[in-house]
């Protein structure tokens, strides 16, 4: 059983650093709304941070953590490298200590194992992927600028290949992937748990307007606990094992869904969810000049 103590609950990683149970998610929110969220967050005991470079609000991340007054060396800040800077690591993460107005980030991630060529981003470096991409981010540990470094949306095809590859010495910290009842990717979970990879949720509440929110099982768990479905949904998370970044920009939910402490879901209540067979994916790879996702994880 879960503790019942999850706002200050934290994951050991493979590096010896603890990372927080439970972040606050700032993809999809509108410009002008991040900053608040962030502030928000903070004020209510959140101590972990998730942003990307890709979602253009970096810079607002860092006026909310800023704003806040929380000491910085008390927040696990993450961002990601995106896919036309694979080549550029190092720019990469300038950028993105420059916008975040901070000297160091607690984790970086590769975005997506998708090596894309700026001028085209339909095409693929023909020279260059995802594990060339991982040499130049070992390389920035020892900078200072990052604490730990990690991936995001890897599949267990493509972490195996990073895994055996010659050059690959630091086995990634964390893999950042959708996850949510009707994406529970237990294989995948199973994999990176057996390689020592700790495993971060995105979307997992199934993102905005989420036909979870609608679901019978979840809804018949919630009124039980006489909890919201997003805080079922975010203790059903926790309760295997991996943290989670819940969304949202409204003062009311970012504080309802960090109310998570004193109670946690019977071992029946984790099946009844984690039976739903209903199967959607928020983000899927077709945008992308490459296929990262498989099908195997199931």
């Amino acid at each position: 059983m879960a503790s019942t103590q999850n706002t200050s609950k934290t994951f050991k990683l493979n590096t010896g650093a603890s990372i927080p149970a439970v972040g606050l998610g700032t993809w999809q929110s509108q410009p002008n709304e991040v900053k608040n969220a962030v502030e928000w967050a903070l004020a209510k005991g959140y101590r972990h941070i998730d942003t990307a470079l890709a979602y253009g609000n970096e810079a607002e991340v860092g006026a909310g953590i800023k704003a806040s007054g929380v000491p910085r060396d008390q927040i696990w800040l993450t961002t990601k490298l995106d896919n036309t800077w694979h080549k550029h690591v190092q720019d990469g993460i300038d950028s993105s200590l420059k916008s975040l107005g901070t000297d160091y980030v607690d984790l970086y991630l590769m975005h997506w194992p998708s090596s894309t060529d700026p001028d085209d981003r339909k095409k693929h470096y023909a020279d260059w992927d995802f594990v060339d991409t991982w040499r130049e981010m070992q390389k920035l540990v020892d900078t200072g600028k990052v604490r730990n470094i990690g991936v995001s949306n890897f599949a267990i095809k493509n972490l195996e290949k990073l895994l055996s590859a010659e050059s690959t010495k630091i086995v990634p910290a964390v893999n950042q992937v959708e996850l949510h009842p009707c994406n529970p990717s237990p294989k995948l979970i199973d994999y990176c748990k057996s390689k020592g990879i700790h495993v971060t949720a995105y979307s997992p509440l199934g993102s905005t307007d989420s036909p979870l929110y609608k679901n019978e099982q979840i809804l018949s768990v919630a009124k039980a606990k006489g909890k919201t479905p997003q805080q079922v949904l975010i203790m059903w998370g926790l309760q295997r094992d991996y943290s989670v970044l819940p969304k949202s920009v409204t003062k009311e939910r970012i504080e309802a869904n960090f109310d998570l402490d004193g109670w946690s879901l019977s071992d029946d209540e984790v099946s009844k969810i984690s039976n739903i067979p209903d199967r959607f994916k928020v983000c899927t790879d077709g945008w992308l000049p490459v296929k990262v996702f498989f099908g195997d994880d199931e």
